[in-house]
């Protein structure tokens, strides 16, 4: 059995050249775990601390004093190494230590114990013969907080190649939408600059209704069909519009204003016209009964909430006892620890709530999350389309099939 033999950390910069926090944790002198902490832009309040005082060197600073304490465990052992961390941190939201550090400890012992056993990291995360990858989910267009003024109001229009029946096929048909979307708006704007959001969505001068609109007519283009060989699907990212004085949602960009009923009629209007499979945070991150409405309105579409829920499981009960979503985004940084992702998706799972693991808009180039989508059975990988640390993810998907232990992709 293997033991950690040394934890260190370590400053570096994630995709947007943020500080952030990288952590190895070595087994028997030799086997290295190593993960890089990712952060978000779109960040709802009830989500982990990511570091002490918002300074990645404090929380380094509290790893170093502490990182004795797990000298000598079983890396493979998440619930004592979650536990360590907690008798270093009691806090909820990690606050003391660092969401970061939860995150970053606990992958990177997984990642240790991997490979300690020889093994891919999704073998010992759930060792079950009938895992299968989930659908590639991709931003091709982006607005919000992840692109600048000009935008859209909607963060992302996501592509999913909901047709494909190998994970090849599926992450091919999105890098062909997305290369033909670009075609798209090159011709429709001359002085378009190639601008990309920071999930790698191209992040040109449009209305929500025109970035709707071109991103359909790529499908289109290619000689897809809407809600059979592709799939879009929306992140609306509602927090950011919602003025809680005016109790309206405020659309900057666009010029206008929705009461939370209008915003209900606004994201179903926008569901039922381009067929989606996916809606994201089709309202703000308190409004559960609104978001039940969506969902028993859309029952097969994956009305998913993300700010909604952030990867904690109290708050999916009350999302369940609620009937306010039928999916749920899976983000590792949003809980702290691995060990707290995990129950949030066994959680999801008692309850029938389709998970979405997920990227963060400000990554690193690690490629963990397609182990940890794929051991916990998720519907889809959100994880961008193109960019270094987008494609590490997808590329990772597809060393994984030459393992020969998955076969084939989920059913949505």
């Amino acid at each position: 059995m293997a033991r950690i033999t040394a934890v260190k950390g370590r400053l570096l910069y994630n995709s947007r050249g943020s500080k952030t926090i990288e952590i190895d944790v070595i087994a028997d002198n030799q086997h290295v775990g190593r993960v890089c902490a990712p952060s978000g832009a779109s960040v709802g309040k009830y989500e982990a601390q990511s570091f002490l005082d918002n300074e990645p060197e404090k929380s380094l600073e509290i790893l170093r004093v502490n990182e004795k304490k797990f000298i000598g465990l079983d890396p493979s052992d998440l619930k004592s190494i979650h536990e360590e961390l907690r008798r270093i941190d009691s806090t909820p939201d990690y606050s003391k230590i660092g969401g970061s550090v939860a995150f970053s400890v606990t992958i990177s012992a997984m990642d240790c114990a991997a490979k300690s056993d020889g093994v891919p990291m999704f073998r010992i995360l759930n060792k079950d013969a009938d895992l299968r990858f989930p659908f590639p989910l991709g931003n091709i267009l982006g607005g919000g907080a992840h692109a600048g003024h000009g935008t859209p109001d909607i963060q992302e229009i996501l592509i999913c190649a909901t047709g494909s029946k190998t994970i090849r096929d599926a992450i091919e048909v999105n890098f062909a939408i997305h290369k033909e979307l670009g075609k798209i708006l090159a011709k429709k704007d001359p002085e378009f600059t190639n601008g990309r959001g920071d999930e790698g969505g191209w992040a040109p001068k449009l209305s929500n209704d025109e970035a709707l609109e071109v991103s359909a007519r790529a499908c289109e283009q290619l000689g897809f069909t809407l809600g059979k060989e592709v799939s879009l699907g929306v992140d609306f990212a509602s927090t950011t519009q919602w003025d809680g004085k005016k109790k309206k949602y405020v659309y900057g960009r666009a010029g206008f204003e929705n009461t939370p009923q209008e915003q209900i009629e606004f994201a179903s209007g926008i569901i039922e016209k381009y067929k989606l499979a996916y809606a994201e945070d089709a309202v703000h991150e308190e409004a559960f009964e609104d978001m039940s409405v969506l969902t028993k309105r859309f029952p097969r579409i994956l009305i998913t909430g993300d700010d909604l829920l952030v990867t904690n499981t109290e708050v999916l009960r009350k999302a369940v006892s609620k009937k306010a979503c039928n999916a749920a985004i899976l983000k590792v940084n949003q809980a702290g620890s691995l060990y707290d992702a995990l129950e949030f998706a066994k959680e999801a799972s008692k309850n029938n709530i389709k998970l979405i693991t997920s990227h963060r808009s400000g990554e690193s180039s690690d490629s963990h999350i397609s182990h940890i989508g794929i051991a916990t059975r998720s519907k889809m990988l959100k994880v961008g389309v193109v960019g270094g640390e987008r494609v590490a993810k997808l590329n990772e998907l597809l060393r994984i099939s030459e393992y020969d232990l998955i076969r084939g992709m989920v059913e949505i």
